[in-house]
């Protein structure tokens, strides 16, 4: 029983304010339902869209996580042995006499035909070999003399020169000419 404090009009009047607000609030959670009902089939193809991302037509997520990292592991492995084959090819090119230069002249007025020459084998930071063969009407001469840097390490003739400037300029060109 209530206290005798209160009035019997304002015990009235509070109890039809208590109505009318939960009245109002009935109201706004019947609205929100209404609502979040229209939202339902949205919010169920956004979870199944997630479920798809996540989880695939293939298995769980777990499980493509799993695979995915498999196939990371077996990638890096690969990656690591082209690496070491990688430092293996570019320790060969160093030995690679793959540029070449070819000069042919007549070393004396007498001979003709161009049958001496100079022959430049090199590799890729230049560093090799320049032959000279040289022709007389009487004896062949080859002389060798070792380059380092497209430079030759002694005394070179203009032929030798020329071989080992033909030699670096096959770096781009990548084919052999000869000169002469």
């Amino acid at each position: 029983m209530l206290s005798s404090n209160f009035s019997p009009d304002l015990i009235a009047a509070l109890a039809l304010g208590g109505v009318i607000l939960g009245a109002i609030a009935l109201v706004a959670a019947i609205l929100a339902f209404v609502r979040l009902g229209k939202s339902v089939p949205a919010l169920v193809k956004l979870v199944g869209i997630h479920d798809d991302l996540l989880g695939g037509p293939g298995g769980r997520a777990s499980e493509r996580i799993a695979a995915l990292e498999a196939a990371l592991r077996a990638a890096e492995l690969r990656a690591d042995e082209s690496a070491a084959r990688i430092t293996t090819l570019e320790g060969l090119s160093r030995l690679d006499l793959s540029l070449v230069g070819f000069v042919r002249y007549d070393a004396y007025e007498d001979t003709g035909s161009t049958l001496s020459y100079a022959l430049a084998l090199l590799n890729r930071v230049g560093d090799g070999v320049v032959l000279n063969s040289i022709y007389s009407r009487t004896d062949t001469r080859t002389y060798g003399k070792s380059v380092r840097g497209f430079r030759c390490e002694s005394n070179a003739s203009d032929e030798e020169i020329a071989a080992i400037e033909q030699a670096k300029e096959s770096s781009t060109r990548g084919a052999l000419s000869v000169t002469g």
